[in-house]
Parts: structure tokens; C-alpha cells; sequence
């Protein structure tokens, strides 16, 4: 039995002995292409910065890391294990740094789990610029900065690359603000053209009232309670929606009214619920300049110049 123990122990080291080579052996030796070599540059730029993490971090879960938020956006590491395994590995570098606590235990940490945590972090930051990364080349060239041997590239040749890239993702990032803002300014057009005659047509329509800042309201439910000033806080119940029907913010969805100062928000907003009686439901057409005007939402849904659509009950009004 104790012999087929030892042939075993024997063949396991022996694969991990030959996985290590063969990811040696799949190692570059020249970087041909623009992509290793940004690759690689990235690498070596990592690797400065987490240098003394180094000790603590096994090297394959941070590539897997890397590679599972790139595929993912979530890193291997469970959420509720970062704050112990952070706190870990900050504590270990403090008492190699001889910076811990006089008499202070040393925490133990997985190398695995450091692995996933940094390569968490590394692979968030580096998302942005993932299609422009070879992840194999770039753990290559931290792997070897890490174990100090010599890099493939110079110092001056790292540099040179490093601003070559990042004159071209600010190229590329120009370009993309550019085309945004082209098509920002194409759906501000068109919701300049359908707001106004969406709501011409639905001033005629039975049980609409206009107010004379271009408000349009429709009474879904009559309350009986006292209606809010401009300095009362109110707690409401909303849904908001596009011309097209699409929904942007529901606090029904959330399961939970929402509470704020009628002063504190759109102006289409501060003058409708003027008008609510407690207990009331009505349904609010905002024209843009009432609402988010030619800004709409950066980066989200409301485009610039849209007209809202909201249906709101005031549940109370909070002293």
C-alpha cells in the first residue's frame, strides 16, 4: 500500500512538474506583434504596483481572476471573503514591512484566494482596455518582473510603448465621445420634433388640464388630503416612463416609496404635486424644459430633450 502511496505522490509531482514547464515553454521569447507588446508593457506596469503583494499571491488564480472579469465582470473571490483576505494581506505586508503592531500575530492568507482578490482589482481596471490586451502575455511579463529576471523589453523600449498606447486609447476614447455626441445630438433632434407635437395632441384629450408652464396632468385618482408647498418634504409612490412606453425609474419596482423635499427636484415635479392632494394618483406629462432639457441623463436613460411621462401618488406629506 505504502508503495502505491509513493507511485502516486511520485506521479502527481510529476504533472505539476510538467504543467509548469509546458506554461514556461508557452512563454514568449519575442514579442512580434503591437498587441504583445502592450501586453506586455501593462504586465510590467502591474507588476510595479502590487510588487509587495507578491509574496502572498499565487500567480495562475490571479491570471484566471483576470480573466474571469474580463469574461464576467466579477472576480473569483466571493464578495463577503474581500474584507478578511484584504485585511490579511495588509496586515502580512505591515510585518514585513516592520510597520505591524509590537507583539501583533501574523495572519494567515491563501495565496489563491490573494491571487483572485488582486486580480479582481487588476482585471476591473483593465476592463475598459481588455480587447486590446493579450491576458496571457500581460501575467508573462508580471510574472517575470515579480521574480526580478530580465524583462523582454528595455526600460526605454516600456516607455516608448506606454505613451504610444495611451495616445492611442485617448485617440479612441475622443472618437467614442465624438460618436456619442453625434448621437446624443440626433436623438435630441427627434425628441424636439416628437415632444411638442405629442403633447399638442394630448392637451385635446378628455381628462388632461395644461398648465400654463406647458404641464400637462391627468387626475387617476383624487385625493382628499392637504396639498404640499415648496418647503414640505413628500413621500410618494412613482413609475416614469419615455413617450415610448419604455420605463427609466419605478419606485414600485424598488418595493419602496420615495421621500424628498419638493424643492430638491425637476420643476415638473415641484409644480404637479403643488397641485396633489394627499391620497391623490396622477399621471404627469413634463415637457423637457420642465424636466432634464437638453442634458437629459449623461450616460443614461433620458435622452436629451425628452418629454416624461410619470404616474405619482402622494402617499403623505413629512414634517
Amino acid at each position: 500500500m505504502k508503495a502505491i502511496v509513493r507511485g502516486a505522490a511520485a506521479l502527481l509531482t510529476t504533472a505539476i512538474a510538467l504543467t509548469s514547464a509546458a506554461a514556461i515553454a508557452q512563454d514568449k521569447t519575442v514579442l512580434t506583434t503591437e498587441r504583445e507588446k502592450n501586453s506586455y508593457m501593462v504586465g510590467a506596469d502591474v507588476a510595479r504596483s502590487i510588487g509587495p503583494i507578491a509574496a502572498d499571491m499565487d500567480i495562475a488564480a490571479f491570471r484566471r481572476s483576470i480573466e474571469n472579469v474580463f469574461a464576467t465582470g466579477k472576480s473569483l473571490l466571493p464578495e463577503a471573503e474581500t474584507p478578511t483576505v484584504g485585511q490579511a494581506l495588509m496586515a502580512r505586508i505591515a510585518a514585513r514591512n516592520g510597520q505591524a503592531p509590537e507583539g501583533a500575530a501574523v495572519p494567515e492568507v491563501s495565496k489563491e484566494k490573494v491571487g483572485y482578490l488582486v486580480g479582481g482589482d487588476v482585471g476591473r481596471s483593465l476592463a475598459p482596455i481588455k480587447a486590446e490586451l493579450d491576458v496571457a502575455v500581460l501575467v508573462q511579463a508580471v510574472r517575470t518582473s515579480l521574480a526580478k529576471e530580465p524583462l523582454l523589453l528595455s526600460e526605454a523600449e516600456l516607455v516608448a510603448i506606454g505613451k504610444a498606447f495611451g495616445e492611442k486609447m485617448q485617440a479612441a476614447d475622443q472618437q467614442r465621445q465624438s460618436q456619442a455626441q453625434q448621437a446624443a445630438a440626433a436623438v435630441g433632434a427627434r425628441n424636439r420634433e416628437e415632444g411638442p407635437a405629442f403633447l399638442e395632441t394630448n392637451k385635446s384629450q378628455k381628462g388632461v388640464f395644461s398648465t400654463p408652464s406647458g404641464l400637462q396632468y391627468m387626475v387617476l385618482r383624487q385625493g382628499s388630503g392637504a396639498r404640499p408647498t415648496i418647503n414640505d418634504r413628500v413621500r410618494v409612490h412613482y413609475k416614469g416612463t419615455l413617450l415610448n412606453g419604455t420605463e427609466f425609474d419605478s419606485s414600485y419596482g424598488r418595493g419602496q416609496p420615495t421621500e424628498f423635499g419638493l424643492g430638491q427636484v425637476i420643476a415638473g415635479w415641484t409644480e404637479g404635486l403643488g397641485l396633489m392632494p394627499v391620497g391623490g394618483k396622477y399621471r404627469f406629462w413634463i415637457p423637457s424644459e420642465l424636466a432634464y432639457g437638453p442634458r437629459g441623463t449623461p450616460g443614461g436613460p433620458i435622452g436629451p430633450d425628452a418629454t416624461l411621462v410619470f404616474d405619482v401618488e402622494l402617499l403623505e406629506i413629512v414634517q
